[in-house]
């Protein structure tokens, strides 16, 4: 088993979710860390784990980052973090996996499941060899006590429930201590 850890640089972690019903805003996290224990061409059996800095949230509008970081969502002050730790990987054949797993935001903690895929392996311009994972899932929002809205005057909300997350994923093998 190789342990791998993120390249921030060639990684992210993003989101969607609907606005006015219609149109999506999308943002992302500037700052986390993953870390995977296994084999790049098999996961099953591995051990993955995630740590998102929630302030990091950057969807390129700072007054609706700011509310986001706000008690009316993530409330950043109490919950600085979301992590994830996979608890079942499953394969469903060829590079494809179903990783299932302990999603905790807010200090609530629901199974969520990711369509993963392993992307390959290549060696970096000084040497080293990389490996690549695209992962994605769909939460409710309000599941995890993201609860906050307004009402249209059109009907319907301002922020949809669902969420999209992508993410992709550089990993280096990690330097021994």
């Amino acid at each position: 088993m190789t342990k791998y850890t993120d390249d921030t640089a060639h990684s992210s972690i993003g989101f969607s979710v609907k606005h006015m019903m219609v149109s999506k805003v999308r943002g992302n996290f500037n700052e986390f860390s993953a870390n995977l224990e296994g084999q790049e061409t098999d996961l099953t059996g591995s051990t993955i784990e995630f740590t998102i800095d929630v302030a990091s949230i950057n969807t390129n509008n700072e007054d609706r980052d700011n509310h986001l970081r706000s008690a009316d969502f993530f409330d950043v002050e109490t919950y600085p973090s979301i992590t994830f730790k996979a608890t079942d990987i499953q394969s469903k054949g060829g590079d494809e996996y179903k990783v299932t797993g302990d999603l905790t935001i807010k200090d609530v903690t629901k199974e969520v499941t990711f369509d993963a895929e392993y992307e390959g392996k290549g060696t970096n311009p000084w040497g080293q060899e990389v490996v690549a994972f695209s992962a994605n899932s769909k939460i409710n929002r309000k599941d995890f006590g993201l609860t906050w809205n307004q009402t249209l005057e059109t009907g319907g909300v301002l922020v949809g429930e669902d969420i999209k997350i992508d993410i992709e994923l550089e990993l280096n093998p990690a330097q021994e201590a």
